[in-house]
């Protein structure tokens, strides 16, 4: 299987995990204007399921090193199933309610208060389960990229304001899906041998054969958890399956893509956390809401006409941002 055997490319890895999960958004927001977030969702969970398969017969079968993926899924013991499985569960919960909240309160609010919540439990949770690192120098990083959230929050909560559109129910389901999703790494990582990739432990999974059990667990608990939302709505009436069947072909695509992109992202987290650790993976990852900002502010529009002090509110918010992320890397070498 593909292994990371540099710093380097796990930090790139873990920079292309923070794009992928601050773009995978855009393609709710997409399917939205003609397609309920409800019905998004099953086709997100598809991309994801399909992902995973295809990653494992690819990079999980190829090279001398490691086992192979087939092989590996064989050997796995209950105990590390259970671990990944249930990890899908919490993701997907915590991504059901995430999806609402964009649907309620907007791209530029719901992920920079749910994910940075994610952000800030999620690394402390991570790095004392896995401590690698310089913990100072790691949790100066977290701290200068959650003070960005802060700023681009109340960025967006000055335009929410002068829009009227402030969501008070969106923003409670936004704290929810926060906490819960900090959660669901931890038991994925739990299941892996972090410290060798190349023999890993007897019982436990590589990053190939963890990301499909964690898929499985969206998948199947999605049968659950999502009809029972499409029964009982946050907003609006419900919706049925009879409606999913009737959807365009490519408004299915879209959702798909959505679920691929964020796949992506989740998958190479993982590989790359072997190097970088779990919590320095998660961190960069999770730097995904001032992605998102980017494509609100700069193709959605969401700033337009905004005041001097929004702006400069933003401007902040990038500069904090990016020296958070370079402390975060930094930690890492030393």
């Amino acid at each position: 299987m593909f292994i990371v055997n540099s710093y380097t490319l796990a930090v790139i890895f873990c920079v292309i995990t923070m794009f992928c999960w601050g773009s995978w958004g855009n393609t709710q927001k997409l399917a939205g204007k003609t397609w309920r977030y409800e019905l998004f969702y099953w086709d997100y969970v598809l991309g994801i399921l399909i992902f995973s398969l295809l990653l494992g017969f690819t990079l999980g079968s190829t090279g001398d090193t490691g086992r192979g993926f087939v092989a590996d899924l064989k050997q796995v013991s209950a105990e590390n199933y259970v671990s990944a499985f249930v990890g899908g569960i919490i993701f997907n919960i915590a991504n059901i309610l995430l999806s609402a909240s964009v649907s309620m309160a907007g791209l530029t609010v719901a992920f920079p208060l749910g994910v940075g919540i994610a952000l800030v439990l999620g690394v402390f949770i991570n790095y004392f389960a896995d401590p690698k690192g310089d913990p100072i120098i790691l949790f100066t990083g977290v701290a200068l990229v959650v003070a960005a959230i802060i700023f681009n929050a109340i960025a967006a909560g000055k335009m929410n304001r002068k829009r009227n559109s402030s969501n008070k129910k969106g923003i409670i389901i936004a704290i929810i899906a926060g906490v819960l999703m900090s959660l669901f790494y931890r038991f994925v990582a739990a299941a892996m041998d972090l410290n060798n990739f190349e023999s890993p432990t007897p019982t436990m999974a590589t990053p190939y054969s963890a990301f499909f059990i964690f898929a499985i667990g969206i998948f199947i608990s999605n049968f659950i958890i999502n009809t029972i939302v499409m029964k009982r709505p946050f907003v609006g009436t419900s919706v049925s399956y009879h409606e999913y069947f009737q959807g365009r072909f490519s408004t299915h695509m879209v959702g798909v893509l959505g679920g691929v992109i964020w796949g992506l992202g989740t998958a190479l987290s993982y590989i790359a956390a072997v190097r970088a650790g779990a919590a320095i993976s998660y961190a960069l990852g999770q730097g995904a809401p001032m992605i998102a900002a980017l494509w609100g502010i700069f193709i959605w529009k969401e700033f337009k006409g905004s005041s001097r002090s929004v702006n400069i509110l933003l401007a902040c918010m990038f500069i904090l941002f990016i020296s958070g992320l370079g402390a975060i890397i930094v930690s890492g070498a030393n």
